[in-house]
């Protein structure tokens, strides 16, 4: 699939103040485009907005933004309507885990989960998707996760968010698909970013599966290729993504890999 051209077009990236936000940020400059990067950290995404603009040579633009309030996503959403102009390419990538079994997991935590990995990418989705339509034409890309096509232990309620932004997307993708707007999922394997920091209180699960681990900005290289064509899914590493088939077809097979090769929690 030929990579389209980025030049001007206004990309915007949620969770982009680090981790493969930050460089999904990078590449998409690299690539010519306005880049948008919205996170709750604004020192950070000042940042990351500068190092832009140096490498696309152009403006870029950066928003204070928790997704698990509403009101904020409406504001910030309208605030770049009027600043920047129409997202062309959205890329939800805001998102964290939390790995513990789920009898023991704090259901306060599991509701904060599901308002920043599903209803703030909701509310994003359908906010730009109602510009999009107006335009004819745009770009939503959602970062699930391989969690979201095979849970493992200890995962449940990340793995749980992922399967609705799964559900969500594919769904998404048949309603928008007739005004011209691609809807893709992006299904990565573990990430050697910050999000561990957060997600495993063990420190040492990606030193665990190293074999399987995947370089952020390779992967950021890849989402930004396809941004703009039509392409469903994005599946990272192959290994993972061979397993989560196997679970579908052989299930039994598939709890067997889910609780051994993949279980380093």
């Amino acid at each position: 699939m030929k990579q389209k051209d980025l030049t001007g077009k206004v990309v915007c990236i949620t969770g982009g103040s680090a981790g493969l936000g930050e460089q999904i940020a990078y590449q998409a400059a690299k690539a010519g485009a306005v880049v948008i990067v919205c996170a709750r950290r604004l020192h950070e995404i000042e940042r990351v907005k500068n190092n832009c603009q140096i490498l696309s040579n152009q403006a870029a633009f950066a928003y204070e933004l928790d997704v698990a309030e509403p009101m904020q996503i409406k504001a910030v959403v309208e605030t770049i309507k009027n600043e920047v102009g129409t997202i062309d390419i959205l890329v939800n990538n805001a998102g964290f885990g939390h790995f513990e079994n789920a009898v023991d997991f704090d259901m306060d935590l599991a509701e904060k989960m599901f308002r920043v990995n599903v209803l703030g990418l909701m509310y994003m989705c359908q906010l730009v998707a109602l510009e999009m339509l107006d335009q004819k034409t745009g770009h939503i890309i959602n970062i699930a996760s391989q969690a979201g096509k095979m849970a493992t232990q200890k995962s449940a309620i990340y793995s749980a968010t992922k399967f609705a932004v799964l559900g969500y997307s594919n769904a998404l993708r048949l309603e928008l698909k007739p005004a011209g707007i691609h809807v893709t999922t992006v299904n990565p394997g573990p990430i050697s970013t910050n999000f561990f920091e957060i997600a495993d209180q063990s420190g040492d699960y990606l030193s665990k599966v190293d074999m399987i681990v995947l370089n952020p900005e390779k992967v950021a290289e890849k989402i930004v290729r396809i941004m703009g064509t039509s392409k469903r899914e994005l599946n990272l590493p192959k290994l993972m993504e061979a397993a989560s088939k196997m679970y579908q077809l052989f299930p039994h097979i598939g709890d067997f890999l889910a609780s051994s090769l993949f279980n380093k929690k």
